[in-house]
């Protein structure tokens, strides 16, 4: 089991930029795919980025593709999420979550951090 830490969420004005980490750790990272969803009031939670750990395969939702891009830092063990342009549509509480590459579904998650875009 990884354990996972978010960082990085804060209020943003329209237009602009945050980056959101992910630091992983526990049990070798590079087993592991790690996503970024994001869950705003009254809708269901999204996936909208992942990266699988020890390639370069990524993932991107048609909100977030030509905006958002996802990488990781291998020697800090740790996936970042660079957001730009954002919208007041991107606020939310952005959760990274990690599987086992050979899983279908997310099973351990960080704790959250708030986006908020101001329009």
């Amino acid at each position: 089991q990884v354990q996972l830490v978010e960082s990085g969420g804060g209020v943003v004005q329209g237009g602009g930029s945050l980056r959101l980490s992910c630091a992983a750790s526990g049990r070798t990272v590079s087993n592991y795919v790690i996503g970024w969803f994001r869950q705003a009031p009254g809708k269901e939670r999204e996936l909208i980025a992942a990266i699988r750990w020890s390639a370069t395969t990524t993932y991107y939702s048609d909100s977030a593709k030509g905006r958002f891009t996802i990488s990781r830092d291998n020697v800090k063990n740790t996936v970042y999420l660079q957001m730009n342009s954002l919208k007041p549509e991107d606020t939310a509480v952005y959760y990274c979550a990690a599987r086992h590459f050979t899983a279908d579904q997310y099973n351990t998650w960080g704790q959250g951090t708030q986006v908020t875009v101001s329009s």
